[in-house]
């Protein structure tokens, strides 16, 4: 009698576990659905230094060696250093130097792993798909332009080309020094609530 209802026991707590397993596994998934992409930058920032955006804070002027075309000076990571316009979708936002969550809040973020304007290489800004920022997208055609004003110079880009990427087709916006291009992503579809794995991205080429 004693080993029965042991048996009992053991298999009412087993059952209770795989119950709660399945609850769990149901909960995070429908977390990770919706929030996922969240999620994934809040962990992206642990594993970078924390960083104090202050954009009032002084910095050396920036200025840029034309006889190498390189920056003198760079920006101190998350200081804005420039300002997007596209008028074809009348927009106008600051640029940071940086990626980060918080970056991305404030605006424009440049990929600290690619080129400045006026250096001769690839440039790689990113934007949230939000009503203020990059969700009109789809109306840009190429010829358009988009012009950079930073606090050393201006620069205008002339859109040659728009792809729609996978989230790990890193290839497809290449670092290279051979010309200047201007690759500007945001996450797909542009209605998009929570995770995405696709990226728009806008390709332009230095016109003036």
């Amino acid at each position: 009698m004693h080993n029965n209802k042991l048996v009992q026991a053991l298999k009412a707590t087993i059952s209770s576990i795989i119950v709660a397993f399945f609850i769990t596994s149901a909960l995070m998934l429908v977390i990770y659905l919706f929030c996922g992409q969240e999620i994934e930058e809040i962990f992206s920032l642990v594993s970078k230094v924390s960083i104090d955006i202050n954009p009032e804070r002084e910095q050396e002027p920036i200025e840029i060696d034309t006889d190498d075309n390189t920056l003198v000076n760079y920006p101190e990571y998350g200081t804005q250093y420039a300002t997007i316009k596209i008028d074809k979708i009348d927009l106008e936002a600051p640029v940071y130097y940086g990626d980060t969550l918080e970056i991305l809040k404030k605006g424009v973020g440049h990929s600290s792993g690619s080129y400045f304007p006026g250096e001769g290489g690839s440039i790689i800004y990113m934007g949230h798909n939000s009503k203020k920022m990059f969700r009109r997208f789809s109306e840009l055609q190429i010829g358009n332009e988009i012009k950079v004003t930073t606090t050393y110079g201006e620069y205008t880009y002339k859109i040659y080309d728009m792809q729609l990427i996978k989230e790990t087709e890193v290839d497809k916006l290449p670092i290279q020094k051979e010309k200047e291009i201007l690759m500007v992503y945001t996450c797909y579809p542009f209605n998009n609530i929570g995770y995405a794995t696709q990226r728009y991205v806008v390709y332009a080429e230095l016109v003036k």
